[in-house]
C-alpha cells in the first residue's frame, strides 16, 4: 500500500504541476493581449494619419499563416476548457486507476522467474535425493511458482496425495494474490466514462438554462454548454481506453503466470513420484 500511495502522490504532483503551468502561460499571454490592445488604442490616431501614406509607398506584406498548435498543447487545453469540477473528478480517476495499474504491472514482473531453469535445479536436487537443496532454492527465488514448489516439498513425507492437495490450495491463495488491486482497475474504468456522461447531462442542462434565460435558441447561446458537455465526455472516455489498455495487459501477465504455476506443479509431482519410486 505504500508504494500505491507513492505513485498516487508522484502522478497528482506531476497532473497539478501541469495544469497549474499551462494556467499561467494562459494568463500571461492573456495580459500580453491586453497590453497590446491598449497600446494599439493609444496610437490610433497617428496610425489613421500615416495609413493612407504608408499604402501608397509600400506594397502589402504577406500574410504569415499561423502555426497550428501541437495535439499536447491542444489536448491540456480543452482539459482546462472543461467544466473545473467534472474535468478534476476524471482525472483523479485517471491518476489513481494508472497508480494500481503501475503497482500491478511492477508486482506481476517481480513474481516472473524463469520456470524451466528453476525446475531444472530443483529436478537435480532431488535426483540426488536432496530434498533440503531443493528447498533452498524454492526459498532463494521470488514468485509464486517457487513458494507452491516449496510448500509441496516441505510435504513430501506425507505422500504425494497430501502434496497434491497442498500444491492446489496454496496456488489458489497465490492466484488470489496475482489479481489483487484488478477490481478497482476495472471500477476506474467504468467511473471514467460515467462521469463523462454525467458531465455531458450537466452540460445540457446548463445549455439550456442559458436559452432560458436569453430566450433564443441560437448557436452563441448554447455553445458554451454544449462545449463542456462534449469535453467531459472525451476526457472521459480516452482515459477509460487508457485505463482499459493497462488492464488488459495485466491480465495477460496474470494468464502467463498461472499457465507456468500450473505446468511447474505437474512437473513437480512427476520429479516426486519419481523420487518416492527410487526411494
Amino acid at each position: 500500500m505504500k508504494k500505491l500511495f507513492a505513485i498516487v502522490a508522484m502522478l497528482g504532483l506531476f497532473t497539478f504541476g501541469t495544469i497549474q503551468s499551462i494556467q499561467a502561460q494562459d494568463a500571461v499571454a492573456t495580459s500580453e493581449q491586453t497590453e497590446q490592445v491598449d497600446s494599439a488604442a493609444t496610437d490610433s490616431t497617428a496610425i489613421d494619419s500615416t495609413a493612407t501614406a504608408a499604402a501608397e509607398e509600400t506594397a502589402p506584406a504577406p500574410v504569415e499563416e499561423a502555426e497550428p498548435e501541437s495535439f499536447h498543447k491542444t489536448l491540456k487545453t480543452k482539459f482546462i476548457e472543461g467544466d473545473a469540477g467534472f474535468m478534476s473528478l476524471v482525472a483523479i480517476a485517471m491518476i489513481i486507476g494508472l497508480a494500481f495499474c503501475i503497482e500491478r504491472i511492477i508486482y506481476l514482473s517481480l513474481a516472473q522467474v524463469n520456470t524451466k531453469k528453476l525446475m531444472t535445479a530443483i529436478g537435480k536436487a532431488l535426483e540426488a535425493k536432496d530434498v533440503e537443496k531443493a528447498k533452498t532454492i524454492c526459498r532463494n527465488t521470488a514468485g509464486p511458482v517457487a513458494s507452491i514448489c516449496y510448500q509441496g516439498l516441505m510435504r513430501i513425507d506425507e505422500g504425494l496425495d497430501v502434496v497434491e492437495r497442498s500444491i492446489v490450495s496454496y496456488g489458489s491463495v497465490q492466484a488470489m494474490n496475482l489479481e489483487k488491486g484488478c477490481s478497482w482497475i476495472t471500477l476506474f474504468i467504468a467511473m471514467a466514462p460515467s462521469l463523462g456522461f454525467l458531465g455531458t447531462v450537466i452540460g445540457m442542462v446548463m445549455a439550456f438554462d442559458d436559452i432560458q434565460r436569453a430566450g433564443d435558441i441560437s448557436p452563441t447561446v448554447v455553445a458554451g454548454g454544449m462545449k463542456v458537455a462534449l469535453i467531459t465526455t472525451i476526457y472521459g472516455i480516452i482515459v477509460a481506453l487508457i485505463l482499459q489498455v493497462f488492464y488488459n495487459y495485466i491480465l495477460g501477465k496474470i494468464e502467463a503466470i498461472t499457465a507456468d504455476m500450473e505446468d511447474s506443479s505437474i512437473v513437480l509431482l512427476d520429479l516426486l513420484t519419481k523420487y518416492n519410486l527410487k526411494k
